[in-house]
Parts: C-alpha cells; structure tokens; sequence
C-alpha cells in the first residue's frame, strides 16, 4: 500500500519558489530547502527529484505567474498604449516598494544561472520573447489604432522596452533612488509620445 504524502506539494513549491527568490540558486542548500519546507529530505527528493528540478519546477511555478500577469495586461481591449505605459510604471513603482530587494525571479536566474544552466537559460530567454511578444503586440495596435506615429516601429520599440525593463529589474536588487528611477522612466516613455 503506498503511503499518503503528509504535505501539500502545491505549497511546497510556493515555499521553495520563494526561498529561491530570496537567497538565489547557489545560496540555497538542500538543508535550506528540507527545513523552510518543513519536509523530509527523502520526501522532496521523491516529490520533487534534486535540488535542480526544484528549482527548474519553482521557476516554472513564478514564470506562469508573472507571464501571464503581463501578457494580460497588455492584450487588453481598447487603446494600447496606456497599458503599455502602466506596464513600465508598474515595473518602476515594484522596484520603489520591494522591501527585501528580491527583485525579479527571471533577473535574477538571468545574472546567477544563465551562463551556466541550459535548462534556466531557455526558461529565462522564454520569459523574455514573452514580454517582447507581448509588447510588440501591444505596440503594433497602438500603431493601427493610431496611438503611436505610422513610422514607429513596434519591434524595437518593443525590444528597448525589454531591456529597459530589465534594467529597472536590476536595479530593483539595490537601493534603487527614486528621482534616478523616475528620471528613466520619463525618458523611456518619452519613446512612445
């Protein structure tokens, strides 16, 4: 007869996801995990296999998340540039107001595990033509819609504002200084005007 598991492996996977995000890969041990989890070491190797496909597994978990957060928002009915303007200022205000400077899951994979994890490096590229999908889409309506210039050209845009994003991201693992911050995030939308 095969034993019942004695935890939630939903919840389990929300606690290793946020232990990731907090300490990063490498920082986190197999003991770190058994004990935040408050499971056996044998029952999260048989539920979640190594340390590595928990992780890959809670990335996935933050991945379904926060793309589809965001392809969302910017496929919203009517006009299209609003979104994609409160998109950028929702990644500046996130990066204000994160106290335990987590930033994002994807940078942060990105900068700790990209150069040397193939299976993070897809995860986090995914994430990133997801976004720039999302805001060339976003971008290509305000165009037909009349929202931006029949000259602008919503793939580059759409790929700066990748990188912009990103960068704010970056920062959001430091002290980021609010008037620098808003600064650049004037200027960037200043590319949509």
């Amino acid at each position: 007869m095969a034993r019942t598991k004695e935890f939630d492996p939903d919840a389990a996977l929300d606690a290793a996801m946020e232990l990731f995000w907090a300490r990063g890969y490498e920082s986190t041990s197999t003991a770190d995990l058994v004990e935040h989890l408050g499971i056996a070491r044998a029952s999260l190797y048989a539920t979640f296999g190594s340390k590595h496909e928990l992780y890959l597994r809670a990335f996935d978990r933050y991945l379904q998340a926060t793309d589809s957060n965001v392809v969302g928002m910017l496929s919203r009915p009517g006009p299209a540039l609003p979104a994609v303007r409160e998109l950028v200022e929702r990644y500046a205000h996130e990066a204000l107001r994160d106290p335990d400077r987590r930033g994002c899951l994807v940078v942060n994979a990105a900068v700790e595990r990209m150069a040397t994890d193939p299976d993070t490096a897809r995860k986090v590229e995914a994430s990133w033509r997801t976004l720039e999908v999302a805001l060339t889409s976003a971008l290509l309506r305000a165009r037909a819609q009349g929202e931006l210039p029949e000259g602008a050209e919503p793939a580059a845009l759409a790929r700066f504002l990748l990188v912009f994003l990103q960068g704010i991201r970056v920062m959001s693992r430091g002290a980021p200084d609010e008037v620098r911050l808003r600064d650049a995030v004037r200027q960037a939308l200043r590319v949509l005007d």
